[in-house]
């Protein structure tokens, strides 16, 4: 199940960083409810949008719906443990910072952690203030390159221009490749028309043409051939968005 806790006022040490904070979307998956509340209300009162998973299936369906800047996981997961949580994210080439909390004096819990992908570790007990300074630190750092892009089991390639839906590859044109990777950096964020014109044909205004109605039927077209269920939603005099067809 997961739950998203609303942002509250900006107070304290906040208002040093709204601009980050209000633009930051941080996921918390953790199963000691106490705690979970502590943190998220915490992290609320900086700013920062919180998402709760309870354990460690719904974290990771999480963690590829909502895209967030930042992963806070707890050590005991039910499901899928923590360490297992880390690498199958890893395996995805998300590079998302992800925190692990560990238990006090545990070093060889920090050094799996450590191993399995997580960015940084921290030991329980520990002081709230430190947790939001590792948080500000790793959302300062500039988010790790790949030329891997993943939705589902849609996977593009940036470098070897290629789209593979599960074992399928994916043939597309130049300009259909360049719509997908468009739609496949911003999932879940619906794109306007002129957005997309602008940003993948670079043209601000294209007249009443329906270039992108068209290449958007191709995407699907191809898509469906690979037995892809529906990823590109149309959203009425609005434009299109790249979403789990359960979403």
């Amino acid at each position: 199940m997961l739950q998203t806790i609303p942002q509250f006022g900006l107070q304290g040490s906040a208002n040093r960083t709204v601009a980050q904070a209000v633009t930051s979307h941080v996921l918390l998956v953790e199963n000691d409810n106490q705690l979970t509340q502590l943190i998220a209300q915490e992290l609320g009162s900086e700013g920062y949008q919180v998402s709760l998973a309870e354990n460690g299936v719904s974290g990771l369906i999480a963690a590829r719906q909502i895209n967030p800047q930042l992963i806070i996981v707890g050590w005991t997961l039910s499901g899928v443990s923590c360490l297992e949580f880390c690498r199958r994210l890893r395996s995805t080439c998300n590079y998302v910072p992800i925190i692990v909390l560990t238990h006090e004096g545990q070093v060889s819990e920090r050094i799996m952690g450590l191993d399995a992908g997580a960015s940084d570790c921290l030991g329980q007990p520990f002081a709230v203030e430190e947790l939001l300074a590792r948080v500000r630190a790793h959302l300062r750092k500039e988010p790790q390159e790949t030329h891997l892009l993943q939705f589902e089991q849609l996977v593009l390639n940036r470098k070897s221009r290629q789209v593979h839906y599960g074992n399928q590859e994916v043939e597309l044109t130049a300009k259909e490749f360049d719509l997908l990777e468009y739609l496949m950096r911003h999932p879940n964020q619906v794109l306007t028309r002129d957005q997309i014109l602008d940003d993948v044909w670079g043209y601000k205004n294209y007249g009443k043409s329906n270039v992108i109605e068209v290449y958007i039927r191709y995407l699907r077209i191809k898509l469906e051939m690979q037995d892809a269920k529906q990823l590109i939603h149309t959203v009425r005099s609005v434009g299109y968005v790249l979403r789990s067809s359960a979403y």
